[in-house]
C-alpha cells in the first residue's frame, strides 16, 4: 500500500509540474501575442492617423530613416539646384516670388499621393504663374513605420533627376505619386521599378541618371534630407505652409480640398485675387 501510494504521489507531482510548464508556456505566448499586437497597433498608427474631423495624414513616429540604404562610408554628393544646409531643399518656381509654399512630403505616403492627384496640378500652377515659389523638404520616416527602404531610394532617385534639372525633379516627383505602389509592398525599394517610373518622364533616363540610381550615388544626401525633415518640427505628411502658416488641405470628411478650394486659400493667404 505504501508503495503503491508513494508511486501515485510521485505521478500526481509530475503531472502537476507538466501543468505548470504548460501554463507558463501558454502565458509566455500571451505575453508575446500582446508584444506584436502592440508592435503592428504602433506602426498602423504611425502610418495613418485619424484627426479630428476624420481627417488623415501620414505621421512620423519619430523614428528616421535607416543609413544601412547608404552605407556607412557612402560619400556625401549634393546635387546640383539646391538650397539650404547640405542642399536639403529643393526650390520650384521663380526664386524672387513674393511667397513662400514649404510642402513636407514622403513618396511613400498614400495620403500625400492622394492630395497631388487632386490638387497637385493647381499647386504646380500657382508656383508658374509666380504666386509663390515651392521649397520642397521630403521625407523618408515611412520606411521605419512600415519596414524597407522605398521612400529613401526614390528620394535618391530624385536626387538623380535634381541634378539634371528641377524640372526633372518635379516631373519625376509627380510620376513618383502617380505610380505609387501600395506602401505596404515597399514597390519603390526596388530600383527597377524607380527605373521604370523614370521612363515615363521623357528625357530623363539619360546613361548618367540611370547609373546614379543604380549605384545609389545620392543616397547619403536623401538620408540629409530625411534627417533635415525629422528635424523639423513637422510631424506628417503632406503638410504644406504658405509663408510659415499651415493651411488645411482636407476636408471634414478627411478628402482633399477641391482645386478651387485651394486656390482660394491662396488667393487669402496672399491677399489676390
Amino acid at each position: 500500500m505504501s508503495s503503491k501510494s508513494n508511486g501515485k504521489q510521485t505521478y500526481d507531482q509530475k503531472s502537476a509540474a507538466r501543468r505548470e510548464r504548460l501554463a507558463e508556456a501558454r502565458a509566455r505566448e500571451v505575453r508575446a501575442e500582446k508584444i506584436r499586437r502592440r508592435v503592428v497597433i504602433g506602426a498602423s498608427v504611425a502610418v495613418v492617423v485619424a484627426l479630428a474631423g476624420g481627417v488623415a495624414i501620414a505621421v512620423n513616429s519619430g523614428g528616421h530613416s535607416t543609413s544601412a540604404a547608404s552605407g556607412s562610408n557612402a560619400p556625401l554628393v549634393v546635387p546640383a539646384n539646391t538650397s539650404g544646409t547640405d542642399g536639403t531643399v529643393v526650390t520650384y518656381g521663380k526664386a524672387d516670388a513674393a511667397h513662400t509654399l514649404d510642402v513636407y512630403e514622403d513618396f511613400r505616403c498614400p495620403i500625400c499621393k492622394k492630395f497631388e492627384t487632386t490638387d497637385g496640378q493647381t499647386v504646380q500652377q500657382l508656383a508658374d504663374n509666380g504666386t509663390y515659389k515651392i521649397q520642397y523638404h521630403m521625407a523618408a520616416f515611412l520606411d521605419n513605420n512600415l519596414g524597407g527602404k522605398g521612400s529613401i531610394t526614390a528620394l535618391a532617385a530624385a536626387g538623380a533627376a535634381l541634378n539634371q534639372s528641377v524640372d526633372d525633379f518635379k516631373k519625376f516627383h509627380d510620376e513618383l505619386y502617380a505610380n505609387q505602389p501600395s506602401e505596404e509592398t515597399d514597390g519603390y525599394g526596388s530600383v527597377n521599378t524607380i527605373l521604370d517610373v523614370a521612363a515615363k518622364v521623357p528625357g530623363l533616363k539619360t546613361d548618367a541618371f540611370v547609373k546614379a540610381v543604380q549605384d545609389g550615388t545620392y543616397l547619403p544626401w536623401a538620408e540629409k534630407v530625411a534627417a533635415a525633415f525629422n528635424s523639423s518640427g513637422v510631424q506628417g505628411t503632406p503638410t504644406m505652409k504658405l509663408d510659415g502658416k499651415a493651411l488645411t488641405l482636407f476636408d471634414n470628411a478627411g478628402n482633399p480640398i477641391t482645386a478651387d478650394q485651394y486656390t482660394a486659400l491662396i488667393q487669402q493667404g496672399t491677399g489676390t485675387k
